[in-house]
């Protein structure tokens, strides 16, 4: 299917040579006789063109044009109208008509048109998704760290990338699967098409199906407009399901169809869509173990781990760590434009030999943190979080610090650690507002306007 059509004319004769045509032209088309009919039409389905005439009952061409970019507001329209009426297909232009036919016409010439217009809208639609992310493009060289576990899952991304196959990435949470991912389309012949990510344990399940493979109007409660997948969005490029182990067994069976045929129903709808879309999976669970326990179909689970990409957790790329931590230090430094800290070197031992639980995830917000909190300055073990210190067995003292030569701001320092308690009080009490502030003996309130002064809401779960 090159398209969805939807041909208004009160003409009963040029709506059928049209219908004809366009479907010929392998279009799916769908009539109706005036402007009314057709803001019903769409309020019940989603199109990608309009042909609609101008002088029609009712409702006019431009009243219809403008209604219809309310309720589908990147649909693309073009109007036909009588060769003395050039003012008002400019009219109709001005209120968002892509292009305009005089009558008479020859079908070959509105079918060029509409070719034309629905590749317009194709690639407004797709840059309007890459607006969404990060406008560079992806590649390996974003993905830092020299360790030969590293390397050895950039050697194999490499050799898939350019392919169609199917890639299952795994690895436990913060290890950069997204990252991965990101990196094997934009290194893939679909890279100027659309990647679109999906991430299945954060949608209700409820939610997920229609999210997924979109729905028509009326199909569920709230549901008052039809609207497309993520799959037909997706369609020419590549689609992301992050944690596809979180996924229903319901929802299970429907991805393996569209993996299996490319074509699935929306949510409502008897009429199947056809897509050209690369899969790429991911999750943090052991998928085997799930299948063992009919948490995930078996033959799912074959068809996703084609191309299986284990990404090793931070404490096995040791070598890594000092790498990302000068990277994470000079990214935030530029982003915030705050001079970079430094670490002392039993703060860098302390970090290396940490076991990281959340991954480089853990590692970039605890360095994004130290460059807000103590810009320009060495990090000393006093400044770290209190877990890193309980993890390390080590026991400091806050007042171990020596004054240089230079002098020392007081100022700097009270407020420095004024910024530690505050947020070791949170940390200790899991982030409750309420008992950080009785443990600092604080009115609820004075904490909340100093987290508020000192720009800490970001680091405040």
């Amino acid at each position: 299917m090159k398209g969805r059509i939807l041909v208004v004319d009160d003409e009963a004769v040029i709506v059928r040579a049209l219908v004809k045509y366009l479907e010929q032209e392998g279009y799916d088309v769908e009539s109706a006789a005036d402007g009314s009919e057709a803001i019903e039409k769409c309020k019940d389905k989603h199109f990608d063109l309009v042909l609609t005439d101008l002088s029609m009952p009712k409702v006019n061409g431009i009243e219809l044009i403008r209604e219809i970019k309310l309720l589908i507001p990147n649909i693309c329209c073009v109007v036909m109208t009588a060769f003395g009426s050039i003012v008002s297909a400019v009219e109709a232009m001005k209120a968002g008509a892509f292009h305009y036919i005089t009558k008479p016409f020859e079908l070959e010439d509105v079918g060029h048109i509409i070719e034309k217009a629905l590749e317009h809208s194709r690639l407004k639609e797709q840059n309007m998704i890459l607006r969404r992310q990060v406008t560079t493009k992806y590649g390996f060289e974003n993905i830092i760290g020299a360790s030969d576990e590293l390397a050895e899952v950039l050697n194999l991304v490499s050799r898939v990338a350019d392919t169609d196959s199917t890639v299952l990435i795994l690895g436990e949470s913060g290890t950069g699967k997204e990252l991965i991912a990101r990196a094997i389309h934009y290194n893939s012949r679909r890279a100027d098409r659309p990647l679109v990510p999906v991430n299945c344990g954060a949608i209700p399940e409820n939610l997920l199906e229609s999210e997924l493979f979109g729905h028509v109007r009326g199909s569920f409660t709230g549901a008052v407009n039809s609207k497309r997948g993520r799959f037909e969005v997706a369609s020419g490029g590549t689609i992301f399901l992050d944690e596809i182990g979180d996924m229903s067994l319901r929802l299970q069976v429907k991805i393996l169809r569209v993996l299996q045929e490319r074509k699935f129903e929306p949510v409502g709808s008897t009429k199947t869509v056809e897509v050209d879309v690369r899969i790429i999976t991911a999750t943090n669970q052991n998928l085997e173990k799930l299948v063992e326990k009919g948490g995930f179909r078996e033959d799912l689970y074959y068809r996703l781990n084609v191309i299986p990409v284990t990404v090793p957790p931070l404490r096995q790329r040791i070598s890594d760590i000092p790498i990302l931590i000068d990277h994470f230090l000079r990214v935030y430094s530029e982003a915030n434009d705050l001079p970079p800290p430094y670490l002392a070197e039993d703060t860098l031992s302390l970090f290396v030999n940490y076991r990281w639980p959340g991954n480089v995830r853990e590692l970039e917000n605890t360095i994004e943190r130290l460059v807000v909190l103590h810009p320009g300055r060495e990090i000393t073990m006093t400044d770290l979080p209190e877990k890193f210190l309980e993890a390390s067995g080590t026991v400091v003292k806050h007042t171990s610090f020596h004054i240089p030569e230079s002098g020392i701001s007081l100022k700097n320092v009270v407020d420095d650690f004024e910024n530690t308690l505050i947020l070791k009080a949170l940390e200790k009490t899991g982030w409750n507002k309420n008992k950080a502030a009785h443990l600092l003996k604080l009115n609820r309130t004075t904490l909340v306007e100093k987290i508020k002064k000192k720009h800490l809401e970001k680091f405040v779960e």
